[in-house]
């Protein structure tokens, strides 16, 4: 599955791998698992077995797919764009061969002309990964971490740690205040309220604490949404405006 997106910080979704597995309280609600079920449920391939129903509603399997034939998509793509990296899945999740991420590194180092964002909840397997320095540091590629309440802040000092041009955090879906939180060599933030059904409410004072925090330390801030049960009928405006700041990057045509 890939193509153009909806998503507000990106223009295209890219997804060599599908499936994944929850963990932690930001896989609630999952809205790539509501997705997943449906695709599942239309019979496409590879999206098998990869979510099954508990007290009615979907959830994530733990089976993967490696989709060896989308690894070639982006190389079709001949305009520039950004593209979000397994929107429907976890590039460092557990189980995902060391080998297939390569194939996906190599893909992201032919074309440059894209900026790829890649975002996991697993840091410290993108750490044991690209920390050897077995696959190189790409200027077009930005590395993220998902951070959705205190907790897991964890994962910012983790992420810290990643060879990377550009890092970035998603505290989305927001469903805590992250308090206090060093942000020295992470370079952008979104912020977004969960949506779709059962979706917790975002408080403003948690995202006022981010904000604050991202003017004091100098991180470009994206609001992407309030969130709900409805996205469109909340909106993105935060403080009378929207915030649609990015990382400061020069990507090299090809």
């Amino acid at each position: 599955m890939a193509g153009l997106s909806d998503i507000e910080w990106t223009d295209a979704t890219w997804n060599p791998i599908s499936g994944c597995e929850i963990v932690s309280p930001g896989c609630t609600h999952c809205y790539a698992m509501r997705m997943a079920s449906r695709l599942q449920a239309m019979g496409h391939a590879a999206y098998e077995g990869v979510t099954h129903r508990v007290k009615g509603r979907p959830v994530w399997t733990g089976r993967l797919h490696l989709n060896e034939p989308a690894l070639e998509i982006p190389l079709r793509w001949r305009s520039p764009r950004k593209i979000f990296v397994n929107s429907m899945s976890d590039l460092f999740q557990d189980g995902v061969p060391d080998d297939f991420i390569a194939c996906v590194w190599d893909v992201m180092e032919r074309t440059p002309r894209h900026i790829y964002q890649i975002l996991t909840k697993r840091p410290q397997n993108m750490l044991r990964v690209l920390g050897g320095g077995k696959l190189p540091v790409l200027p077009n590629v930005w590395l993220g971490a998902s951070v959705e309440s205190e907790r897991y802040t964890g994962r910012i000092d983790l992420l810290r740690r990643v060879p990377a041009r550009v890092r970035f955090i998603s505290f989305e879906p927001l469903v805590a205040s992250v308090g206090k939180v060093n942000l020295s060599d992470i370079h952008w933030a979104i912020v977004g309220g969960e949506s779709g059904p059962h979706a917790r409410p975002m408080k403003k004072k948690w995202v006022d604490e981010i904000s604050r925090q991202c003017r004091a330390q100098q991180v470009a801030f994206f609001f992407k949404q309030w969130g709900g049960v409805n996205k469109k009928a909340t909106g993105r405006t935060y403080r009378d405006r929207t915030w649609d700041e990015y990382p400061t990057i020069q990507i090299a045509a090809e």
